[in-house]
């Protein structure tokens, strides 16, 4: 009977609620939970999607739940208790329905946080409590669209909807199916996470690859940074300085210290965006980072 659309007679009303009777049990439906245009009267019938709320009171809505028996919807994460599972807000203004631990990964660092994103529908057990199950790989396919074939290295966001040990499948938010490899991303991503990661290739399996590892030109720091800004303004390109320069006129042009200049000075080299004539005692700009992943 709960987590369906149900149709009762009203058997009383009061200035605030109808009072609809299905099958024996009583349930509130407060006039502010109508969107029929008509007002009904005692003695007649009203349908609407019945519930038991967080009071335990037997409630009628006629705003339906973005989540259904036969309806998945997108619902976010109120709560997270480690017992229990995950609260998820569906839709209803006085309930959230909770996914049972017993559907979350094994890891609990792949949990789902508050705010994250779930696809869930609605299924009622044996004792009437309503419970959200997850979609699972099969709706993801009929939900997903093809996508164009010049996303390489676009940025897209993610919704992850699987996070297993080989790394983790999602759907983007053009609804394209999408996978993010363990090796491509700093730490294990967590069920309902949206991610903002890269396209790198397409796999055999007719999904985008990503990556949400950070560009390189993003993992550079401060001082490396300082060194690529001052070479951009040259017209050559090139400084007269090197990791054998002097420290007196490193930190007079650059501002820093002669251990912190040569830290910097390796990363780019290795990074090959520079070249260092060691006899000449210079650096030139090879490839600009800033240019380069567009």
């Amino acid at each position: 009977m709960l987590g369906q659309i149900q149709t009762g007679k009203i058997i009383d009303e009061n200035t605030t609620a109808y009072f609809v009777q299905v099958e024996g049990v009583t349930f509130e439906c407060r006039k502010q939970e109508l969107t029929q245009e008509e007002r009904p009267q005692v003695g007649q019938e009203l349908s609407g999607f019945c519930y038991e709320n967080q009071h335990h009171q037997m409630m009628m809505t006629q705003f339906m739940p973005f989540a259904q028996a036969d309806q998945y919807g997108w619902g976010k994460v109120t709560e997270v208790q480690s017992g229990l599972g995950v609260f998820v807000d569906v839709g209803l203004a006085d309930k959230d329905m909770v996914l049972s631990i017993d559907d979350l990964p094994f890891e609990r660092n792949k949990w789902p946080k508050k705010d994250d994103r779930l696809l869930v529908r609605l299924e009622t057990d044996e004792k009437n409590r309503i419970w959200c199950k997850l979609a699972d790989e099969t709706v993801f396919d009929q939900l997903a669209t093809n996508f164009p074939s010049n996303l390489a290295n676009r940025d897209l966001v993610m919704t992850v909807y699987g996070s297993r040990e080989i790394g983790a499948f999602g759907i983007t938010n053009e609804f394209y199916r999408a996978f993010i490899h363990q090796s491509q991303s700093l730490r294990p991503l967590r069920l309902g996470e949206q991610v903002k990661a890269r396209v790198i290739g397409v796999s055999q399996y007719g999904r985008l690859n990503l990556s949400a590892l950070p560009r390189a030109f993003e993992q550079i720091d401060e001082d490396a940074q300082m060194i690529l800004m001052s070479l951009r303004r040259k017209a050559d390109k090139t400084l007269p300085f090197s990791d054998k320069s002097d420290a007196a006129a490193i930190k007079q042009y650059f501002g820093i210290s002669k251990g912190a200049f040569k830290r910097a000075l390796g990363h780019l080299l290795k990074a090959k965006y520079l070249k260092e004539d060691k006899e000449a005692g210079t650096i030139a700009l090879v490839t600009d980072p800033e240019t380069d992943h567009e």
